[in-house]
């Protein structure tokens, strides 16, 4: 068996890109032995990343891209751009409800969603469609942000209290996940919310079918940095 993996990898290698700086997927769950730097819940991982799983091991990945959302058990596993190739394991797929809008919020481009919701209500008073924001499919974000900043939420369409979260390190995931689910707090189903941080905005929606159901990473990341 190991000299079968070792083939694996070798093949992998060969054929696997230089690993390139920007994230492919996000670590969602690990089961076992896993020989890998850098796979641990909430790790990204980018393309071109080796992955070998021991007996009974398993990873769950959630692309960012592609909204594949792979349960993959045993073998190697050679990270791609939307899906894994996987050898001398089993891989099982399913497409998730995500948005790579939100999911790959880039630091210009969440300066700029601010912008978007008032442009989205100017088009809206013209009878035009208005400009769709980025979209969370569950209620409780899991925001990644810098730890020791505050993170505060707004309400744009509709009044709502304010949420404010001094973002501490006791409160974060791996230092830089702030998860809403664990901390027990909810938005509303087809809300509009403003999320600042310090002297940034992020302009995002919560999709209307969303519920306070587990929703799977990608489905509700919303990432501030």
């Amino acid at each position: 068996m190991k000299s079968l993996i070792g083939a694996a990898v070798g093949a992998f290698c060969v054929a696997a890109p230089a690993l390139a700086e920007t994230p492919a997927a996000i670590v969602e769950d690990v089961q076992g032995k896993v020989d890998g730097i850098g796979i641990a819940f909430m790790d990204y991982v980018a393309p071109g990343k080796i992955i070998k799983l021991g007996p009974k091991a398993s990873v769950t990945l959630s692309y960012l891209k592609s909204c594949q959302r792979e349960t993959i058990s045993e073998g190697v596993v050679l990270v791609g751009a939307e899906q894994s190739t996987v050898q001398l394991g089993e891989v099982k797929r399913e497409k998730v409800p995500c948005d790579t809008n939100a999911a790959k919020l880039s630091e210009r481009e969440a300066n700029q969603s601010a912008a978007t919701t008032f442009r989205t209500m100017r088009s809206d008073a013209k009878g035009a469609p208005p400009a769709k924001l980025p979209t969370l499919y569950g209620v409780a974000p899991l925001v990644q942000a810098k730890s020791g900043s505050t993170l505060v939420i707004e309400r744009t369409d509709g009044k709502e209290p304010t949420i404010t979260v001094p973002l501490k390190n006791e409160v974060m995931i791996s230092g830089k996940f702030y998860d809403f689910a664990k901390a027990g707090k909810t938005l509303t189903p087809g809300g509009s919310y403003l999320a600042i941080l310090g002297a940034k905005r992020y302009a995002f929606q919560v999709d209307a079918t969303a519920t306070s159901s587990p929703t799977p990473i990608v489905g509700r990341l919303l990432r501030l940095e």
